[in-house]
């Protein structure tokens, strides 16, 4: 009886264990999607997308992957199958080539948010689609 004991002590341990992992916050901040903005590159970051106020990050950088700093960066959301469009915030740099916008998605879905950067090299657009809970 000892054996079937340990074997049933150790099939609750894994599934705890299992549980435990699955349920586990961790950090969603990952990239949308990286893509070309004329002479830009941009990488947009949301962490959790949800109603409400979020958090956008961009990282920017020039066609060989060095920092960029363009004068002017904004971020504009849309849910086009819904008719919405939004102001754009005006993006803040927090160190070079690193941007920081705040966005409010009023409801959740799939939003188009527009990256729109201008500066000496040229100006350019990007669009990604991000899923708001």
């Amino acid at each position: 009886m000892t054996a079937r004991r340990g074997i049933l002590v150790a099939a609750v341990l894994l599934a705890a264990a299992l549980l435990t992992w699955w349920l586990w916050p961790s950090s969603s901040s990952k990239p949308v999607a990286r893509s070309a903005a004329g002479p830009y590159l941009v990488q947009l970051k949301v962490d959790s997308p949800r109603t409400g106020d979020n958090t956008v990050d961009l990282d920017i950088t020039d066609q060989r992957g060095d920092s960029a700093t363009p004068d002017r960066v904004s971020v504009e959301p849309a849910m086009p199958q819904m008719g919405h469009a939004l102001p754009p915030s005006t993006a803040t740099a927090v160190t070079p080539g690193h941007y920081r916008a705040t966005v409010n998605l009023p409801m959740p879905g799939q939003w188009e948010i527009a990256v729109k950067l201008s500066g000496a090299p040229g100006s350019g657009s990007a669009t990604f689609s991000v899923q708001a809970n």
